[in-house]
């Protein structure tokens, strides 16, 4: 699990970059992320400094009517607004905000929790620093838990 912590809204300038290494997850269960990946995040949070914005891969909410995804349960557990960026489309999030962005021809679907809402999220992932579908910082938070580079600041294991 990788967190990125970026100083400003278009998360151009990254401050710090933590890793840790979950041992142990729950299954995956389809339409409940949160109860493999919120212990991850709160692991992974413990290692960075107070965040007043969580963008997470993932959905916020799953439907219309606001069934928690990984992002409300999130924001609920942090107190935090959550943003959720998916790289695939969820069939009930059918409210999902589709952002395209740069040349891609796909979109991100986004959503959002604890208090914002989607129209912002949606404005503020498009305004995300990167020229391809995926904005940089999500792109490196993910190549940072693949293991795939190395962070700049610290790592834990867990």
């Amino acid at each position: 699990m990788a967190l990125v912590v970026c100083r400003d809204m278009t998360f151009s300038t990254i401050v710090s970059e933590h890793v840790a290494d979950i041992v142990r997850t729950e299954p995956y269960e389809p339409g409940k992320l949160y109860k493999r990946e919120l212990p991850c995040i709160r692991t992974v949070r413990a290692l960075g400094p107070q965040l007043e914005l969580l963008v997470v891969d993932g959905y916020a909410t799953l439907d219309p009517q606001g069934r928690p995804g990984l992002g409300a349960y999130a924001a609920d557990a942090f107190g935090i607004p959550v943003i959720g960026a998916a790289k695939t489309p969820f069939r009930t999030a059918t409210h999902a905000a589709e952002v395209i962005r740069g040349s891609a021809t796909r979109p991100v679907y986004v959503t959002a929790a604890g208090g914002l809402e989607i129209d912002e999220a949606a404005r503020i992932v498009a305004a995300m620093a990167g020229p391809y579908r995926l904005p940089t910082v999500l792109a490196k938070a993910d190549n940072l838990a693949r293991g795939r580079v190395r962070p700049n600041i610290d790592r834990q294991i867990t």
